[in-house]
């Protein structure tokens, strides 16, 4: 699975994999012989990162395959390879060329495994890498979450709506022993979660809030929200065709949260989790919710609708609402909110906020380390102006569309107490592009960051 297999006997029948840079090149072509070198140069092999030579022995099978990378400990540095060289199984030579770090390999090699499968066969099987099993097993942890990321949001509408999305939340509580409920359409209403009502009524799929507890009592206690838009219309400020052809994406905060929430219960951190996924389906009916409509939202505070384009954040504010009633640790949200984001930043690096520094900072260094990065953002105050209204207490959009992952921001932080630490992620969950390693489609970014740091964090004493 995920492009691994395990060592045994597979990895006598095993081609080698020699990484090399430009350095060392020379030297690894002489060890292995003048036919092998001069093969090698008849190739035009340059040790060009992300190149690979595969070599034949003299019967013209492979004898082993040189790999160009940058830097041993780059995860993407054999990411290419599972969908390029012949089908077969694969294993690092520790003795030749540069040392590679084995764990980031592994996990490059199934990142660049991934295909999604579910309405066409793969044109082929990926290559295989042959690991040890404690390593693969490790790997397998990270890359089960990413591929969930990028299932759920590669998954169509039609057959992820939000009933579709909370059978994935429930089967994950039932495979670790998590507690489940939901409350759905009318019933959103009957326990106050106005907002997340109002944005999915017009569906004829039900909007509904979902919840997954896990963990004891003693334990501290970290909560989860994940925007969960199945569908982004626009609503009756309907968006373009273009503008409207991804939004199946639009819960990719819900899969970013669900995954981490995975990660979590699989590593069985010390910690109590809830996640909470409001999902719903942002639809045009005769009572979809409209521009000019004031909502009195779960923590009292009465919003102006400006643009029902503004929707994540009006589905998040009653769970983060609800979110802080608990009186958490920690407060973490995910969720695709803005497009300014992406022009501000562009489609790799997610938009941090934060209202603790030391937290901010903390999973800053944990993406540099594990090469998922991110980047932070300011709550800047002054931009709360944007959102004034002339008759309810914050409008849903800003007055410009200046700073929009600002702003956007800054009203989901109304909704959460000062003394609560909160961190607000605004992810693009996507790749516009096919790149080793990233598959165009759904792609989980910083979840391997916010894993690494709550494991750190959380690590048992």
């Amino acid at each position: 699975m995920y492009g691994l297999v395990e060592s045994s006997t597979a990895a006598d029948r095993a081609v080698t994999l020699i990484a090399v840079d430009a350095a060392s090149l020379s030297r690894t072509a002489r060890k292995l012989g003048g036919g092998a070198a001069r093969w090698i140069e008849s190739c035009g092999f340059r040790a060009d990162t992300g190149s690979f030579c595969l070599v034949p022995d003299a019967r013209g099978q492979a004898r082993c395959v040189l790999v160009g990378v940058s830097r041993g400990d780059d995860i993407y540095a054999l990411a290419a390879l599972p969908q390029r060289l012949p089908p077969g199984r694969y294993r690092l030579d520790a003795d030749n060329g540069i040392a590679l770090d084995t764990s980031s390999a592994a996990l490059g090699w199934g990142l660049g495994a991934y295909r999604f499968t579910r309405y066409r066969k793969p044109a082929r099987e990926p290559a295989q890498f042959v690991l040890e099993r404690e390593q693969a097993r490790a790997a397998a942890a990270q890359l089960d979450a990413v591929y969930r990321v990028r299932d759920l949001v590669n998954t169509p509408t039609e057959d992820l709506g939000p009933a579709e999305l909370a059978a994935a939340v429930r089967a994950l509580g039932k495979q670790h022993g998590a507690k489940y409920r939901e409350w759905v359409g009318d019933a959103l209403l009957k326990h106050n979660f106005p907002t997340i009502h109002a944005v999915g009524r017009a569906s004829h799929r039900a909007p509904r809030l979902l919840e997954l507890r896990w963990g004891r009592a003693r334990d501290p206690h970290v909560v989860l929200v994940g925007k969960g838009v199945c569908f982004d219309s626009g609503g009756l400020d309907i968006k373009t065709a273009d503008g409207m052809r991804w939004m199946k994406k639009d819960m990719g905060g819900a899969a970013h949260a669900i995954a981490l929430a995975g990660l979590i219960m699989a590593a069985k951190l010390p910690l109590r989790l809830t996640l909470l996924v409001p999902a719903v389906e942002n639809a045009v009916s005769a009572n979809a919710y409209r521009p000019g409509e004031v909502i009195r939202t779960r923590a009292g505070i009465t919003v102006e609708i400006d643009n029902t384009d503004a929707e994540g954040r009006l589905v998040l504010c009653d769970a983060l609402a609800y979110a802080a009633e608990q009186d958490p640790e920690l407060i973490l949200d995910f969720a695709t909110l803005t497009g300014a984001a992406r022009v501000a930043l562009g489609p790799e690096l997610p938009a941090l906020f934060s209202n603790r520094d030391d937290l901010a900072d903390a999973v800053l260094r944990a993406g540099t380390q594990v090469q998922d990065p991110l980047w932070r953002l300011p709550l800047w105050q002054p931009y709360l102006g944007m959102l004034d209204s002339r008759i309810a207490d914050i409008g849903n959009a800003g007055s410009s569309r200046l700073g929009g992952a600002i702003t956007a921001a800054l009203y989901l932080q109304r909704f959460v107490p000062d003394r609560l630490p909160w961190l607000h992620l605004d992810v693009y969950a996507w790749n516009d592009a096919d790149r080793p390693g990233r598959p165009a489609g759904g792609e989980a970014q910083a979840l391997r960051a916010f894993f690494a740091w709550l494991s750190a964090r959380y690590a048992p004493k």
